[in-house]
């Protein structure tokens, strides 16, 4: 007769084949983490390769004292703000829209997520040239039609000409998640609803939207954290500018590592990135885990 496995020996081979799973995961994350904090208390700048030593702060110092600095900040609240409110908003109407079956309904959908698929600098070139630019792009030609002056967006609206390009690529993942939260609603709900002479606008308030709730918070959450990096965007489109005018945290982390080629400043900078994308997650992982507990 077999004598049964003890507890703690079955529970000790799954943690054992586990441990080089998660000793890769943890040294990824780590070994970068460490020296990107290495090198913002150092002096490395590679233009003066001779100056080097212990620097303390300074780098922090100078980093956030950048002249560019507080106008990053801005554009990217306005960016990530402006870009979470179009997709969420336009998501749930777009996700309500074909909720409902119609034919065709299928290749709507493939067609609606596809913008998602899309590389960031095709995405950026495709609005920059085709699109939004002041000869030939599409939107020229319109206001030509209409007797109007065309208008160089990238000129004169930049940060919302990103805005608008981010907001495109990101709207299919929204819609996505909207969809996939629609179907898994109680058809009977509905239905007893519909029965008690519930007008759509009732529906919507009192049905809809509370079950939307959890895909509203796991959207903004995943968005959120991504939208900080936006990068390709910004450098194929509008080089930061004009001036400073489009210019978020992660563009300006890249001008202080590759165009003054000070990487001391650059992993300041992308150190105080770590910290807005933590702060951000903290609160945004308590909003999902209460409206999950509902």
């Amino acid at each position: 007769m077999n004598r049964p496995t003890s507890r703690p020996t079955s529970r000790f081979i799954p943690r054992l084949l586990l441990t080089p799973a998660i000793a890769t995961l943890f040294l990824w994350m780590i070994v970068p983490l460490v020296m990107t904090i290495y090198f913002s208390v150092i002096r490395y700048n590679l233009m003066q390769p001779d100056v080097t030593g212990f620097a303390g702060l300074e780098n922090f110092e100078y980093f956030v004292t950048d002249p560019s600095f507080t106008t990053s900040v801005i554009n990217t609240v306005l960016l990530l703000g402006s870009v979470i409110l179009i997709t969420v908003l336009f998501g749930v109407l777009i996700a309500l829209l074909i909720n409902e079956p119609f034919a065709g309904r299928g290749l709507v959908r493939v067609l609606l997520i596809s913008p998602f698929f899309v590389m960031p600098t095709v995405n950026a070139l495709m609005w920059k040239n085709m699109m939004m630019n002041p000869i030939y792009g599409v939107l020229a030609q319109v206001w030509a039609f209409f007797g109007a002056a065309p208008v160089d967006w990238l000129t004169d609206f930049p940060l919302q000409s990103v805005i608008v390009m981010v907001s495109w690529q990101w709207l299919p993942f929204a819609t996505l998640i909207f969809m996939t939260a629609l179907q898994s609603m109680d058809r009977e709900q509905l239905e007893a609803a519909r029965m008690d002479g519930a007008t759509y606008g009732q529906q919507l308030r009192y049905l809809y939207i509370p079950h939307l709730g959890r895909s509203v918070a796991v959207v903004v959450m995943i968005e959120l954290i991504f939208l900080l990096s936006v990068f390709a965007e910004i450098y194929t489109t509008t080089g930061g500018g004009p001036g400073d005018a489009s210019t978020n945290v992660a563009f300006l982390i890249f001008k202080q590592a590759l165009l003054n080629f000070d990487a001391g400043v650059a992993s300041a900078g992308a150190l105080f990135a770590v910290l807005l994308a933590n702060i951000a997650a903290i609160f945004l992982i308590r909003m999902v885990g209460k409206n999950l507990d509902k």
